[in-house]
Order: structure tokens, then C-alpha cells, then sequence
């Protein structure tokens, strides 16, 4: 029998590195991040694990983050990514659920292996959120999440990205109708909100330091958050005739009191609101344009700003969305500006040098500068906005008004 002559060594040499690469991509699919790389790969993007409400209760909010963030991405990849690596979101949706937001920010660290985090909407759902990313060593900032009971557990990876903390979101309101005369101060005031760990704590303050001007309170009661009936509420706010009501109000149950309140034809003096003023001509359309004159809330953010990226953030919103930004996308793009600003300087994906930095400076952001005491708590102030001629106006605190005009007394219902 004939002997087979030897292979060539030129094709022994090229199995030999191909078996070698594909031992290499098995050992790299294995528990590596997806922005580490070997010596001669490609950059891999640097991937960003983000749990939003997109549907459930806070579907709307929750998706104005989605829209905020995937715009800052966007911008930021057109320009060469982060440290030479495109940006890539991994977004899930959490349902709105405490459970579901545990087990998706579990799986995008243990299991995705994502190089850093974004948070997720509102307090309820950042709250645990926030407490897996602690568990697990990774920076944490969030977009929304004011609540005192955020950072009461000594967090050091957390960090909220907008001016100030829920309780301090009434100052603005309070300092603006002690600026008044005597003779235009509301006399009495009525107190219903939702019951929520960021909407709640904002109207509480405001009752206290109301009180304590000598605004007598006729109604204080906190309602369920599945409520969406709010006729019984309005009866009741009409029967006792308020000059000021102030709503702790996420989104539809701020609506809802508008509609009602409408439907029976009273119309305080005064209405302020939490958060849902704040979602631009999602509100706007669903109370009527002319049902938002002279409404007020306070806001962490100003379309007609002048801070960082505000203006290709207002363009590229409009541009992609064909409506005004809100608040809550605001909120998310700069949440990413605060992530981006901590990566870059420190110039590595390391979670330990980024929480420091994060913790020893300033980052500026389309909200304004931004900084934080060590519990993540943020050190600013926000802003006192009213609805003025179907467009949001700011007129509180005087330095940082884009009018001097003050809608006061709010006119009645058309």
C-alpha cells in the first residue's frame, strides 16, 4: 500500500491557527465583558444595561427615559462613542414591577455582564434597582429617583442626576408665594396626592411650610396609585373651595384631576402639580392646551437653557420625535451625560475610580452643573415653570426666569 505523503506544513500552520482562534472565541464568549478585548480584536462596543417602565403605570415617563437616552447615544457615537468604543443600550422593560426590575438589572450584570448601568423610572422601581447595582459594585445614576429613602442606606454607588431631592422640589413653590403680597397669598389650600415615594414627600414639604406661612390646609389626603377615577377627590376639593390646590401627581392622576376638576367647574386660584405639568404636549393635549394656563411644577430642566448639548438635544428630540422634549428625557440624556463625563475622565470602565470621581466633582449636564454628598443625594436647586400661552415658561427663582410674567391668579377653566 502506497504511503499518503505528508501534509504541506503551510496547511497544517493554517489549522493550526484556526483551531487556536476558535480555542480563543470560546475562552472570550466565557464570562467576558462585552468591552474587553484581547490584543489585536477590534473594540467592542461598551455596552450600557438600562431597565425602563415601558409599559405598566409609568409606561409614559419610562418611555420619554428610553427616548432621552437612545438620543444621547446617537450623539454620542456620531462623534467616535466613549474612550474609541461605539455606545451600545441594552434596554429591557420592567413593567413597571419591583420584581421585574430586581431580575432584569440581576441578569444585565450577572448574566448580559454589561460594562455599566443606567437607572430606571421613578423611586419605586429605583429604589431596588438601586440595591442590586450596590450589591454587585457598579455605579448606579439615575435619571429619576428623588425620594428621601433613596439615600438613607448609605449608598456609595448611587448617584441621582437631576438638581435636588423630592422634599426640596417644594422651596421653589414656597419662596415664590412668600414673594408676594400679603393680599395675594392663598388663604387656604388643599393637599391630595398620589401615593408615591417621589410625588408624596414633595407635597408634604410644601403643606409644612405652608402651614407655617399661615396658609390654612382644608384637604390633606393621599390616594391610592391605581386611583383613575378622581370625581369623589374633585367633589370634595369644590365643596371646600381651596385658593391653592397642590397634587402630588405622576402622570394620568394628574390628568385625571384636571378633567374632573373641569367637568365640575371649579378652578383654584393656585394649581400646582408634581411631574405631570412637566410632560410637555403629552399633558398639553391630553387636559387641553388652554386647561394648562397658569399651571405650576417645578422641574429640574429648561428647554430654552443654555447649559451643555441642550440645544442638539431640543433639535434632535424634535427632529426624531416631531414634538418638544419632556422632562423625563431630559432627565435620562443627562444621566448619560453624568456616566460619559466619570468614564472619560477616569478613562477606563472601572467602577470603583468612576464612583470616586463622580463623588469629588462637578459634571456639567444640559440641567446645569450637578455634584453629590456621599449618600448620591444631589447638592442643587430646582426650577419654579408655568404654563404660559401653551408653552412652559420658567419664573422661579428670579436669576434663572426666562419671563417676568407671573399668571397669578390662575384664570378659570375655557
Amino acid at each position: 500500500m502506497t504511503a499518503q505523503p505528508p501534509r504541506p506544513p503551510a496547511r497544517r500552520s493554517r489549522l493550526t491557527v484556526m483551531g487556536a482562534l476558535v480555542v480563543a472565541l470560546a475562552l472570550t464568549a466565557c464570562g467576558q465583558r462585552p468591552s474587553e478585548t484581547q490584543a489585536g480584536e477590534v473594540k467592542r462596543p461598551i455596552v450600557i444595561g438600562v431597565s425602563l417602565p415601558l409599559t405598566g403605570d409609568f409606561a409614559q415617563p419610562g418611555s420619554e427615559a428610553k427616548r432621552g437616552y437612545e438620543i444621547w447615544r446617537d450623539m454620542v457615537n456620531a462623534k467616535g462613542g466613549v474612550l474609541g468604543r461605539q455606545v451600545e443600550l441594552k434596554i429591557v422593560d420592567d413593567a413597571s414591577n419591583q420584581d421585574t426590575v430586581v431580575a432584569d438589572y440581576t441578569k444585565l450584570i450577572t448574566q448580559d455582564k454589561v460594562d455599566l448601568l443606567l437607572g430606571t423610572f421613578s423611586s419605586l422601581l429605583n429604589h431596588p434597582a438601586s440595591a442590586v447595582a450596590e450589591k454587585n459594585g457598579m455605579v448606579f445614576v439615575e435619571p429619576a429617583g428623588g425620594a428621601p429613602s433613596m439615600f438613607e442606606r448609605g449608598f456609595k454607588y448611587l448617584f441621582f442626576a437631576q438638581p435636588a431631592t423630592a422634599p426640596r422640589q417644594a422651596d421653589v413653590f414656597v419662596n415664590w408665594v412668600k414673594s408676594l403680597p400679603a393680599d395675594q397669598r392663598p388663604k387656604t389650600a388643599a393637599y391630595p396626592s398620589q401615593d408615591d415615594p417621589f410625588a408624596l414627600p414633595v407635597i408634604t414639604s410644601m403643606q409644612e411650610q405652608l402651614e407655617a406661612l399661615g396658609v390654612r390646609t382644608v384637604y390633606s389626603e393621599v390616594y391610592p396609585a391605581d386611583t383613575t377615577n378622581f370625581q369623589s377627590v374633585a367633589s370634595t376639593l369644590a365643596s371646600k373651595k381651596p385658593d391653592l390646590v397642590a397634587q402630588g401627581a405622576v402622570f394620568e392622576d394628574g390628568v385625571g384631576m384636571v378633567r374632573a376638576l373641569k367637568q365640575l367647574g371649579f378652578s383654584p386660584k393656585m394649581l400646582f402639580q408634581t411631574s405631570a405639568p412637566s410632560n410637555s404636549s403629552q399633558y398639553s393635549d391630553a387636559v387641553g392646551l388652554a386647561g394648562t394656563e397658569g399651571v405650576f411644577y417645578t422641574v429640574s430642566w429648561n428647554e430654552k437653557a443654555t447649559t451643555p448639548l441642550n440645544a442638539e438635544f431640543v433639535a434632535a428630540y424634535r427632529k426624531a420625535h416631531d414634538a418638544a422634549p419632556a422632562e423625563d428625557a431630559a432627565d435620562a440624556f443627562a444621566a448619560a451625560q453624568v456616566l460619559q463625563a466619570a468614564v472619560t475622565a477616569v478613562g477606563a470602565i472601572d467602577q470603583d475610580k468612576i464612583r470616586d470621581w463622580l463623588h469629588a466633582n462637578t459634571v456639567q449636564t444640559l440641567l446645569g452643573p450637578l455634584s453629590w454628598k456621599e449618600n448620591g443625594e444631589p447638592k442643587g436647586s430646582f426650577l419654579l415653570a408655568q404654563w404660559q400661552s401653551g408653552k412652559v415658561e420658567v419664573v422661579g427663582p428670579p436669576e434663572l426666569a426666562t419671563t417676568k410674567t407671573v399668571v397669578n391668579p390662575k384664570p378659570a377653566w375655557k
